[in-house]
């Protein structure tokens, strides 16, 4: 009855929108087609996205709306989009006409702009997301996860490795650095997972959206008045006036959600792939800084938590590797997809393998103007936990067999939200 239901909906909606439109904050079911990219059986993607990479790789999706839309999988079709800044708009607004749970001032930050505002404020943060500035954070991440593993070890024999260690160490970093103080860490937890689910369709994400953004709102408001130590005050004491209120919460939107919701997944995840991998986990345990990059490297491309880039709005009619395009056409970058391309990845490239030769280097964080900034954080934070973790409970298990795990369904950010294990 309640599949007859959801299907009955689905058709009621798609007659709407093909009447007026689309609003993607009202959207309250996904078309089957959509779900292909986002779908996974553990940690790995669904077979059919293989079987589109290798037979269409640029691929229509047949859906209701009122434009077209076209899911790349290969790693040649994802990097030429991603780089190609001058013929693809990452603006979505004009999808989100304010009637829903959400408008477009709800949307903003790096991911949904573009040049030249999306240069300026990219400059603006670049600086804090270096090498070199970021190795200051590198000592303060090494204490706090020494605290979370003892809050950890504390919790046991059996603990939720999920909560008490994958998502409060890049959590708490992120804040550190933006200059948050958050009192109510489980709504925040929950509203980063809701933001990137759309198991009911996009409406509810939206209103996460929606909801977190009225924090940072006034957040940014109240450091207007009395800067903090953190980045959005240095902003705003380099700035002024000179960046808006709108754009500087998006800014902190954008580092602020994808500095932790993705480091969380990838904690999480990479625990699954080492315990179910012995000699991975003592390389990351026992060996060199050298051997843990590689490994690191390689549970980046392997899991892909960031399953597809930002859509893409074709600017003008063209021809994309043979399917002709029309301005406003829509193209999806699976990136999890473009990450088991072995044209890229080499031989094998649905195994883990750290001592993997890729031909190119992967796409975990995207590619081009909006490749993800904090892709330097998310390598120190794992490269601090993951050795730290195996070290510290070298007896480390999954306390449930692994296909009573619980992964999320449909995420643009995929990850688990409860991990139990024992030590």
């Amino acid at each position: 009855m309640r599949a007859r239901a959801r299907a009955w909906t689905g058709r009621l909606m798609a007659r709407r929108i093909q009447k007026k439109g689309i609003d993607l904050s009202t959207l309250s079911f996904i078309p089957e087609p959509t779900k292909v990219p986002l779908q996974r059986t553990g940690t790995e993607p669904v077979p059919r996205l293989a079987e589109l990479r290798a037979t269409d790789p640029v691929h229509r999706l047949e859906l209701p709306f009122d434009f077209s839309v076209y899911l790349i999988t290969g790693a040649e079709h994802v990097r030429t989009v991603l780089a190609d800044r001058d013929s693809w708009s990452n603006d979505i607004r004009h999808l989100l006409p304010g009637t829903g749970g959400a408008s477009a001032d709800d949307i903003g930050g790096l991911g949904f702009t573009d040049p030249p505002l999306h240069t300026r404020l990219r400059k603006i943060i670049t600086p804090e997301f270096t090498m070199r500035r970021l190795a200051r954070l590198e000592p303060l991440i090494e204490a706090r996860v020494q605290r979370q593993l003892d809050v950890l070890a504390a919790a046991g024999p059996t603990a939720d490795l999920a909560k008490l260690l994958s998502f409060p160490v890049p959590f708490q970093t992120i804040c550190d650095l933006l200059g948050l103080e958050l009192d109510d860490r489980d709504a925040f937890a929950r509203l980063g997972v809701q933001r990137f689910d759309i198991t009911t369709g996009a409406a509810a994400a939206f209103g996460a959206v929606s909801e977190q953004r009225e924090f940072l709102f006034e957040a940014v408001a109240r450091q207007r008045r009395e800067p903090g130590p953190g980045l959005i005050g240095q902003i705003i004491r380099e700035e002024g006036e000179a960046i808006s209120d709108v754009d500087l919460a998006g800014l902190a939107d954008g580092v602020f959600t994808g500095g932790y919701e993705t480091t969380a997944g990838m904690i999480s995840l990479s625990t699954i792939v080492l315990l179910g991998d012995p000699a991975s986990a003592a390389l990351v345990r026992d060996g060199s800084r050298k051997d843990v990059d590689r490994v690191v490297e390689e549970l980046l491309r392997h899991l892909s938590v960031v399953q597809m880039a930002f859509p893409r709005f074709a600017r003008r009619d063209m021809d994309l590797f043979g399917t002709p395009l029309r301005a406003g056409d829509v193209v999806l970058a699976s990136l999890s997809g473009a990450n088991r391309d072995p044209r890229s990845a080499g031989a094998s490239p649905d195994d883990f393998d750290p001592a993997r030769v890729p031909t190119s280097g992967h796409l975990a964080f995207g590619h081009g103007i909006h490749r993800c900034i904090g892709a330097e954080l998310a390598r120190m934070e794992l490269r601090i936990v993951l050795p730290a973790l195996l070290r510290r409970f070298p007896d480390l298990a999954l306390a449930v067999p692994p296909q009573e795990l619980a992964f999320r369904e449909l995420s643009f950010v995929y990850g688990i939200d409860e991990l139990p294990v024992t030590f």
